[in-house]
């Protein structure tokens, strides 16, 4: 296909072709950006947690009295709980917990020296100490939550303290962080004037709100009894009997003591909880699908009808070419190349305005660098869908008769 002749018809129409560049780049240059947004949104969806979610459920109880032994309370509601048909575990457990978006963070020091950097500069930063999330709660809270010890051990039963915890537990993402390549087992960790000893490596978790700075990861785990006016008490069961259990839980806690508050929006799987968590994710997810696939629909109108006119407006010229010999074929190609030469001149410019939008993102809302692997697949995914948008009116020129040169005459 000789290319001469569309460059010279696209001459005579510079504004037209030239705005229609524009869109396509323009086009390209969000897409390409909504694309690497959406994909980073549904992989902060999914992020594992390291939990058993889909055996779990929650249930918070509040308001019982100040002057009550919480401990005799939680042992006679957990005592009542277990005894539920399908519970397989219960245990009370701080506020804290992945996905939870409650944070029970401590500014935590591997060594003495490093305590004393921090309270002399009343910072973590630059000390070697740093801010770490916690997760605690009774005895079995660890197997209760699905979460295994890799390295070390788990907690004893004399370990489980209200006060300052004797032991503790690690990520391996928060010993690495703390120690570095040593051994962290046996090392002992400052938490104020407070001190801790390692006692074992826990399998991967995360913390209870993600920030995606490569520290997600780096949780610690104590043996910290709640004790407080407010509880809440993790169930395992099998995934299909956590609604009975849920509703099973409410009634034995009412029936232990009808004076306590169980809302509604505390009794929760853990499915639930990981949707809310997510939820403005998800959100975000639809609406840049949405403004992308309408973003395309319009780009794809706008070849469409761009073709449609042109074909209207160049019948008479393409009945001549047919009487002098040019083929179906020969009109179907013109108008694809011709398509294709403004579709490429679009997307080429907008891989430029791709990349300088994903700069702008990236210094107003700390978005990740665009992988350069978006951009020829984008380019590649929007030259076919201006190929298929002008393929109607592309066949519709194709069968202009020859005839038609001399009607026009």
């Amino acid at each position: 296909m000789p290319l001469r002749p569309i460059l010279s018809s696209l001459r005579h129409h510079k504004l037209t072709a030239s705005l229609l560049i524009l869109q396509v780049a323009l086009t390209l240059a969000i897409v390409a950006n909504a694309a690497f947004m959406v994909a980073q949104r549904v992989q902060r969806i999914h992020t594992p947690s390291g939990l058993a979610e889909q055996e779990l459920s929650l249930i918070r109880v509040e308001g019982t009295a100040k002057d009550e032994n919480h401990q005799a309370r939680h042992a006679a509601d957990l005592d009542a709980l277990r005894r539920i048909p399908g519970v397989t575990a219960a245990v009370a457990v701080g506020w804290a917990l992945p996905f939870s978006s409650s944070v029970n963070s401590y500014g935590v020091c591997p060594n003495e020296e490093a305590l004393k950097r921090a309270m002399v500069a009343s910072s973590l930063d630059h000390t070697g100490c740093m801010s770490i999330d916690t997760y605690s709660g009774g005895p079995g809270f660890l197997g209760a939550l699905g979460l295994h010890v890799i390295a070390g051990r788990d907690f004893t039963a004399d370990e489980y303290v209200t006060g300052d915890v004797p032991s503790i537990l690690l990520t391996g993402a928060a010993a690495k962080k703390f120690f570095g390549g040593k051994d962290p087992l046996g090392q002992v960790v400052y938490a104020g004037r407070h001190s801790s000893r390692v006692i074992g490596i826990v399998s991967d978790t995360v913390r209870p709100m993600l920030r995606g700075d490569g520290s997600d990861g780096e949780v610690m785990l104590w043996p910290q009894l709640p004790d407080d006016n407010e509880t809440s008490y993790l169930l395992r069961s099998a995934p299909a009997d956590r609604a009975r259990v849920l509703a099973a839980a409410v009634t034995t806690l009412q029936a232990l003591d009808p004076n306590r508050l169980i809302p509604e929006t505390g009794q929760r799987t853990y499915t639930q909880m990981r949707e809310d968590y997510f939820q403005r994710d998800s959100t975000m997810v639809g609406l840049l699908l949405a403004a992308a696939l309408g973003l395309l629909f319009v780009t794809a109108l706008g070849v469409a009808g761009l073709a449609n006119f042109w074909v209207q407006q160049r019948t008479r010229a393409i009945g001549i070419r047919r009487a002098i010999g040019a083929t179906r074929a020969d009109i179907l190609c013109y108008f694809q190349a011709e398509n294709a030469l403004i579709v490429g001149g679009g997307v080429a410019l907008g891989m430029l305005l791709a990349l300088a939008l994903n700069l702008l993102l990236m210094s107003r809302y700390e978005l990740p660098r665009l992988p350069l692997w978006y951009l020829p697949v984008g380019a590649l995914a929007l030259w076919a869908l201006g190929q298929l948008s002008v393929l109607a009116p592309a066949l519709r020129a194709s069968r202009v008769p020859p005839v038609v040169a001399t009607r026009s005459v």
